[in-house]
């Protein structure tokens, strides 16, 4: 099952299905947002059963258009992934939706192919308790925390001393502040490495999606914040390194292309041909690493405060980063102005202690908001 299908990493997951044998896999159910006609294609094109839109309305329209099940709205969703029966889950929903899907799928002890972060950044604790819970297994599907799941592979969990994620930079490496003031979305979309959707570009550009992916790999492979470092990384070729307690240093090396921890993440623990280029070193050259400017891009060290802080506090950061994100691509906020609401939201939204999801429910309400309100206060200056 594909949820998010009709997204970029959704879209590359059925590539990535198509080209497998056809006894490889079995597309049972397929989920989208809103977009009904691209999600029926796709369920025709592979044979999925049922479909469901979180939109009512665009649920409504595909059950009209096409013979299979349609269900609708966030139970819908459930349902699809609660009476598939299936044996895998990729969760490829953006944002915090992400996490009922989450939730669902591990509940019912299904393995997740897991490429929505803030399933973890918001919810991490009790996500991975539920995991354990049932024997259900995670397998990430980012580029940087697949990496770190081979690289850990047979390591000691004591033998590891430092994990390091690689940062692309951006579209703004190198920029002031003040070169950042009157950017616009067409140039904050306009990533020099990787393809992706609208919103993780925007994270990238911020590098609150490294801020994001450091509270990720806290809860992912049980390791303290202050042995996760980032490290930029401009052409994106090493995707997370780790660090060994014999001074030794492992790295993971590819071209950036997602197909590849998405078939490692459908296809774990087996590998599977994929139709990307071996590494050419010679070709390469050079490869060259700098260290973050973290006065210009203030998110990642929010994002790595709030997860030391702990409790709701990373749920508060991803809900304020969500509505800052929304308001700079409706061109309601500046792109500079994006750390400002967030750290402005995180100041004014006391951090709890994390009882159940409802309360993590009751944290981002409150944190969207109070972001809500900082954005309209910058509006009427």
């Amino acid at each position: 099952m594909i949820l998010g299908s009709t997204g970029s990493i959704g879209v590359q997951a059925l590539d990535v299905v198509s080209r497998s044998g056809d006894d490889e896999f079995e597309i049972v159910g397929l989920s989208a947002g809103s977009d009904w006609e691209a999600l029926v294609e796709q369920a025709q094109e592979h044979g999925a059963r049922r479909i469901a839109l979180v939109d009512p309305d665009a649920a409504a329209r595909a059950g009209e258009s096409w013979t299979g099940e349609t269900l609708a709205g966030p139970d819908g969703l459930v349902t699809l992934i609660t009476e598939a029966g299936c044996d895998l889950v990729l969760n490829a929903i953006v944002g915090s939706a992400g996490l009922v899907p989450t939730v669902a799928t591990l509940g019912e002890g299904i393995d997740l192919a897991l490429a929505n972060k803030e399933s973890l950044v918001v919810g991490g604790e009790l996500v991975m308790q539920l995991a354990d819970a049932t024997g259900a297994t995670i397998i990430p599907v980012d580029s940087e925390h697949s990496a770190l799941h081979q690289l850990l592979a047979g390591e000691r969990a004591d033998s590891v001393q430092r994990l390091i994620l690689t940062a692309s930079g951006g579209p703004f490496r190198g920029r002031s502040t003040s070169e950042l003031r009157d950017v616009t979305v067409e140039q904050a979309l306009a990533h020099p490495t990787w393809e992706m959707g609208g919103k993780i570009t925007i994270d990238s550009a911020t590098l609150m999606n490294k801020g994001l992916e450091l509270i990720e790999a806290h809860h992912l492979f049980a390791t303290a914040y202050e042995q996760i470092d980032v490290v930029v990384h401009p052409q994106s070729i090493v995707h997370s390194l780790i660090q060994l307690c014999d001074g030794a240093t492992l790295a993971h090396l590819g071209y950036p292309d997602m197909r590849v921890p998405i078939s490692y993440g459908l296809n774990y623990p087996d590998r599977v041909e994929v139709p990307v280029a071996a590494l050419d070193l010679e070709a390469l050259g050079s490869l060259t690493f700098e260290v973050v400017d973290a006065d210009t891009f203030r998110c990642l060290a929010l994002a790595r405060a709030a997860g030391l802080a702990g409790g709701t506090a990373p749920c508060t950061l991803n809900a304020a980063n969500e509505v800052a994100v929304h308001a700079f691509l409706g061109g309601d906020l500046r792109f500079v102005e994006i750390a400002a609401v967030i750290e402005e939201t995180l100041e004014r939204v006391p951090s709890g202690r994390v009882h159940s999801f409802d309360s993590l429910a009751d944290a981002d309400a409150e944190a969207r908001r109070v972001a809500g309100e900082r954005v309209e206060a910058r509006a009427d200056r």
